[in-house]
């Protein structure tokens, strides 16, 4: 069991939970996972982890309630538990050395991109985050972001920093020249975007993918994705990739495999809320690590 320490609500639909994982917060390194079990019969929904504290023996992660089981996640107060945490899962991120990075996060994967971060500011480099929601109340991480270097907030409706995509932005930092690497999580079309603008300009690459995973040990195969034409796995592979060798389409249309499971065990979670525990569960699928990576409803890694 692991003991849920705080709870932080960052935005209406995203929460950060610190929970305690001594082992995990002491050996994680940028971009690894963990698949978290909330009960004996709840669904495995993998995490990335957002931060950790050795000293505390936690770790941070930042959850998007887009369906049944992660709304049960994020209903967790402190003082309650969860039954199983699996991790580190997943290769750590290949962080550059020296030079500039530039980290570009859309909605929950701002969180995701966090380690990132922390991993490059620790090395020396030189780190501009790039984040973005779609209105002030949307931004998340923010403050952490900017003890680790400057931070370009973007809002769609122009409520708060720069009106407009994170790719609009980034667009202007690349035109500056100088930088070495981009690291890009959030939404398949921001990442695809993102890809689009660098791939021209020979710059590193790296994007978080958040497909559908179910053990986080490449046994099931339900992580396939496509990259450079060669199947990978991405519990086991990833989850980062190159982010100019993605198969783009093929990752959007693996996240909409369980969309109508999704939907339907939401109105069955919401029916027994009206009529009683008697009803008997739809199957569930949130297959992306919110920040599963990621971003988008799924999903978150």
């Amino acid at each position: 069991m692991h003991a849920v320490l705080a709870r932080r609500q960052l935005n209406p639909d995203v929460t950060r939970l610190d929970v305690e994982a001594p082992r995990i917060a002491q050996i994680r390194q940028p971009g690894q996972f963990v698949i978290v079990r909330r009960a004996e019969t709840s669904e495995r929904i993998p995490l990335t982890i957002a931060d950790a504290d050795p000293v505390r023996g936690s770790i941070a992660l930042v959850i998007q309630a887009v369906g049944k089981s992660t709304r049960e996640l994020v209903a967790l107060q402190p003082g309650e538990a969860i039954l199983d945490i699996a991790g580190p899962l997943g290769r750590p991120t290949e962080l550059i050395p020296s030079g500039h990075a530039v980290c570009v996060g859309g909605g929950v994967g701002t969180a995701v991109v966090h380690p990132i971060a922390q991993g490059l500011h620790a090395r020396g480099v030189r780190v501009t985050s790039i984040i973005g929601g779609r209105s002030r109340e949307w931004v998340i991480f923010e403050e952490e972001l900017r003890r680790l270097g400057a931070v370009i907030v973007c809002t769609d409706d122009g409520s708060y920093g720069r009106k407009g995509f994170v790719t609009v932005a980034l667009g202007d930092v690349l035109a500056g020249g100088g930088v070495d690497a981009v690291y890009a999580v959030g939404p398949v079309p921001m990442m695809r975007a993102v890809a689009a603008l660098t791939r021209p300009l020979g710059v590193r690459t790296i994007v978080s993918l958040n497909p559908i995973m179910i053990d986080g040990t490449g046994m099931c195969g339900g992580c396939r994705v496509s990259v450079g034409g060669e199947m990978k796995f991405a519990c086991v592979d990833g989850p980062e990739f190159d982010g100019h060798r993605v198969d783009y389409d093929e990752l959007q249309d693996r996240l909409a495999t369980y969309r109508q499971y999704e939907l339907e065990a939401l109105r069955c979670a919401e029916t027994q809320c009206r009529l009683g525990p008697h009803l008997t569960n739809l199957p569930a699928a949130e297959g992306a690590h919110s920040a599963a990576k990621p971003a988008e409803p799924a999903v978150v890694p």
